[in-house]
């Protein structure tokens, strides 16, 4: 437990030696709001891990678009390596022993010469702290693209730290799984995969003790296990849309994890509606058990050094929360949770020994990352995320429920400008999230809290399709894209009007991704409720999409045509009845002006989709607008194309939907 009851930054001056800008704002008057540039730069801090002993710090630092590695000493503030990565996008971070950093990085890129269209690419890169240079991951290994295929692994066997990789080979059919030469990046082949590999379990020595196949065709899932030289199947599902997944290594040597559905072993327990249960399967006897969590949840914790299980976290209203099955970790988070109590803190790296943990926060805050020292009974604050966004120009936001018209609770998040306390009248928007198999949380939203700076109130609402709400509350949503989806963000609209809260005349619909359907959607489908949105990076040719993830995946009934067609209703492939839902066949119908944002690189919602729309509204003679970002993707990666859509739409939204209280 922590000493003298958690004597709050008693580290505070020696980390912000090391780590420099952490309670710079507080040292100056606050402005009454923050530059909206402020809001859409990428984070000062993108991640950030403990080495393995706890005494180094590796992070990737952001200023404008560069990015850079640096490496501190905690204890001294000395800077073991500083080094300008330009602005390739990073993606991961995480220590191989005590002397090497694997910086993943991805680029848009095709390989004419291989038949790869225009992907998002991941590439390895290992730092060595001793030697001072960087490493290509599967650099000159015969046969292999230097390109990462799936996540890599770390161990510390009995050899040493390794790094474990799969590369994808240019002659043959195989992306086989590599050990990697840390001092050369070169990749020896240790187990041959061929595509329909779709996953696998390394033990600590970095040995595969499960394999996971998936025929993409038939849909057939199957759990292969160790025998002898090789693996057998000892079970196998058909699973057209959701397969299992693999979560790492349970909690002894010889188990493993797996999320599965499987009423063949479930209890009464099963009512709660959860839609994977999570199982503990071991591999020398193939028995699946139950893991005994108390609340199921959505992502697991693994010991830093061992790998092995020791908890899981959920998302809950309020933030996320833990549950530890290790009882040495239990009893260090519940520590953490006393002394950071209302501010729902995030795990984000531990040392091997578990003395040192970093944290993230960001509850009526724009995100700080915190260094928890167990052995001191101390913390202090590493850096701010937002460094130019005080508290005080944080809006408070709020836990909402709402019914939709059929009566299903609707669930979200709502936030108010700066200052706020008794909103009455103000504007709305509705910001939409992507997925749709995806939700908003609580905390910190770049996007929310800069459009609430700007005096607007902010709708989230996690419309049914959304995830975290249980298997009831998911499927609710198939078939429902663009028909029950898009009514339960006006039912939204119309509840906060009831409560007083909006002005129902001053709304507009802005969202990214799906989101980004539902904003053109809003105009198209439900005009009578928005004066008008924002798009980006949004489809708005349901038909059209699905065709060309059919094209790109060479056959018309992947599991990707599957899972698009299963949310959008459709009975096959090249249905025309998606027409009806497609916002670019129903510009006749817009009333409010449209801006479209979109993403020269977006790989997975081409700009073609948003080319499409502003044609069809060009040739209605509608009012729109066009802002194409070059060099972006569809995940918003780069600070100037991010802050270029910001600064657009709250423009747009500005003229036609000025801020302020109604009349």
């Amino acid at each position: 437990m922590f000493k003298s009851g958690m004597k709050a930054f008693a580290l505070a001056i020696a980390v912000w030696c090391c780590l420099g800008n952490a309670g710079a704002w507080a040292q100056a008057p606050v402005p009454a709001s923050a530059p909206l540039e402020a809001y859409g730069a990428t984070p000062a801090i993108e991640h950030i891990q403990l080495s393995p002993s706890g005494e180094l710090i590796a992070r990737i630092i952001v200023t404008g678009e560069t990015r850079a590695i640096a490496v501190t000493r905690i204890a001294t503030g000395e800077q073991l390596f500083v080094g300008d990565i330009s602005v390739i996008k990073v993606r991961d971070l995480r220590w191989i022993g005590e002397s090497r950093v694997l910086v993943v990085t991805s680029q848009t890129r095709n390989i004419t010469s291989l038949g790869v269209s225009r992907s998002e690419l991941f590439f390895g890169q290992v730092l060595d702290l001793e030697r001072q240079r960087v490493v290509q991951v599967l650099d000159r290994t015969p046969d292999v693209l230097a390109v990462l295929y799936g996540p890599a692994s770390v161990r510390n066997t009995s050899d040493g730290d390794t790094l474990f990789v799969r590369g994808v080979s240019v002659s043959q059919d195989q992306a086989n799984l590599h050990r990697i030469d840390l001092r050369t990046g070169r990749g020896r082949s240790v187990a041959y995969m061929d595509h329909t590999t779709d996953d696998y379990v390394l033990d600590g020595e970095g040995k595969i003790i499960a394999l996971a196949r998936y025929n993409e065709r038939s849909g057939r899932w199957s759990l292969h296990l160790p025998e002898g030289q090789g693996d057998r199947e000892v079970w196998a599902v058909d699973a057209p849309v959701d397969t299992p997944t693999f979560h790492g290594m349970g909690r002894t040597p010889r188990t493993i994890v797996i999320a599965a559905d499987r009423p063949d072993l479930g209890s009464e327990e099963d009512g709660s509606g959860i839609l994977d249960t999570v199982f503990e399967v071991d591999v020398d006897t193939g028995v699946w058990s139950r893991l005994p969590f108390d609340h199921h949840p959505d992502s697991l914790v693994h010991h830093p050094q061992t790998r092995l299980l020791i908890g899981g976290s959920r998302i809950e209203e309020d933030g996320v929360r833990y549950e530890f099955l290790d009882p040495q970790a239990s009893q260090r988070w519940q520590a953490v949770e006393q002394a950071f109590r209302d501010k729902a803190p995030r795990l984000v790296s531990w040392s091997d020994a578990m003395n040192r943990v970093i944290i993230f926060t960001d509850t009526a805050e724009a995100g700080q990352y915190h260094l928890v020292d167990f052995d001191l009974g101390a913390s202090g604050v590493l850096a701010d995320a937002y460094p130019a966004i005080a508290p005080e120009q944080v809006g408070a936001v709020r836990s909402i429920h709402f019914a939709a018209e059929d009566g299903l609770g609707i669930p979200g998040y709502l936030t108010l400008p700066p200052g706020e306390s008794e909103p009455s009248g103000l504007p709305l928007v509705v910001l939409a999230h992507g997925g749709p198999a995806s939700r908003d949380v609580a905390g910190f939203d770049w996007w929310a809290q800069a459009l609430a700076s700007r005096g607007y109130a902010v709708l989230q609402a996690n419309f049914r399709g959304s995830t975290g709400y249980g298997r009831a509350f998911l499927e609710a949503g198939y078939g429902e894209w663009g028909r029950k989806m898009q009514t339960d963000l006006s039912d939204g609209v119309r509840w906060l009007a009831a409560e007083g809260v909006i002005d129902p005349a001053r709304v507009c619909i802005v969202g990214a991704s799906y989101g980004g359907y539902a904003a053109m959607a809003g105009l198209t489908l439900e005009g009578d409720v928005y004066r008008c949105g924002v798009s980006v990076g949004g489809v708005s040719d349901l038909r059209r999409m699905v065709n060309r993830e059919a094209r790109y995946e060479r056959y018309s009934d992947s599991q990707t045509v599957r899972y698009w067609n299963r949310f959008m209703g459709a009975a096959r492939l090249n249905d025309r009845g998606l027409d009806d839902l497609s916002p670019a066949y129903l510009a006749d119908s817009v009333d409010g002006p449209l801006l479209l944002i979109h993403g020269k690189d977006d790989t997975v919602v081409p700009i073609e989709q948003s080319r499409v729309m502003a044609e069809a509204l060009r040739r209605a003679g509608k009012p729109f607008e066009f802002v194409e970002l070059p060099g972006e993707d569809h995940w918003l990666s780069r600070s100037e194309t991010r802050r270029q859509m910001l600064v657009e739409t709250v423009r747009f939204l500005e003229a036609n939907n000025p801020p302020g209280r109604a009349d």
